[in-house]
């Protein structure tokens, strides 16, 4: 079993779980690969007993990778694609961080995930991506998300006016402080705070909700993932923000946005005890009721 961990950053309370983390994928005599950055922050907190590698790159990891493990939070999760990319290297978070609604394994789960994962008790959960079609280039080669696409206000407090076309097709226009493209994957992030339903993974669809609109007949819509969405702006302000996921960039307000469905997905690994509505139930407390 050849594993890479990837991580962003370390302290002093989630040492000891990190070197959990080492120790068990030493014991079952994992290939250990640690990208470069992380081990130059770990390296004197931790101790590794056997040999490992690092990379620094996507070229790096995909010849001799297995799977890649998220160390973190979901942003932290979120940043794996940046090496995992289109190779199809199935992703593992270990939730260091706050929720972990994406880096699902919690610290009392660490020495039984590795043991799926030596065992083969696990399953791939695949996830479809979005991508920035236009303007091209606008966030380099990774111009795809598994959460979201949003625009939103850069600097004043004034509406953005949104005009929303699908396949070329007239949707809507929103006055609102800007909006949100979603895979389902994302429903549960951004959308979420913003009124958006939740939608499962598979579905095949996008979700398309407005943040904060001034029109109260408005509410998100779920489209299908193969239309093509082009997004017009208009307002006072100059320039406006784009995000992809936890990128951003700054865009003009003549600029226009196209998004479609990626053209790959990314394997997600679901251990035996875990499906999206477990997560959804323990994260989120969805459906909780004290009558239950």
């Amino acid at each position: 079993m050849r594993i890479a961990l990837f991580g962003k950053s370390v302290s002093e309370a989630i040492q000891p779980h990190i070197q959990q983390l080492i120790d068990k994928l030493e014991s079952v005599g994992a290939e250990i690969s640690i990208y470069k950055s992380f081990h130059e922050k770990i390296q004197n907190l931790v101790t590794f007993h056997k040999d490992f590698k690092c990379f620094s790159s996507h070229e790096e990891l995909t010849d001799n990778t297995d799977f890649i493990c998220s160390i973190g939070g979901d942003g932290t999760f979120l940043d794996t694609l940046y090496l995992v990319r289109d190779s199809g290297i199935p992703i593992i978070g270990v939730n260091l961080g706050r929720l972990g609604f994406l880096s699902s394994i919690s610290r009392d789960e660490i020495d039984f995930a590795v043991n799926c994962l030596r065992n083969g008790k696990y399953r791939l959960d695949q996830r479809t991506l979005l991508q920035l079609e236009q303007p091209a280039h606008l966030f380099g080669e990774v111009d795809y998300a598994l959460n979201e696409l949003s625009v939103s206000r850069k600097e004043s407090a004034s509406l953005i006016l949104i005009h929303i076309y699908i396949d070329d097709k007239f949707l809507n226009s929103y006055w609102a402080d800007g909006i949100i493209i979603s895979t389902p994957t994302g429903s549960t992030a951004y959308s979420l705070s913003c009124g958006g339903p939740i939608v499962t993974p598979g579905s095949e669809n996008f979700v398309i909700t407005p943040i904060a609109t001034h029109n109260l007949t408005v509410r998100p819509i779920v489209i299908r993932d193969d239309s093509k969405i082009r997004i017009k702006l208009e307002g006072r302000d100059k320039a406006y923000f784009a995000s992809l996921d936890s990128r951003h960039e700054s865009i003009g307000s003549d600029q226009e946005l196209q998004i479609k469905k990626c053209n790959f997905k990314i394997n997600l690994i679901q251990l035996e005890n875990k499906t999206f509505f477990t997560t959804i139930r323990d994260k989120l407390n969805w459906g909780l009721d004290i009558r239950n």
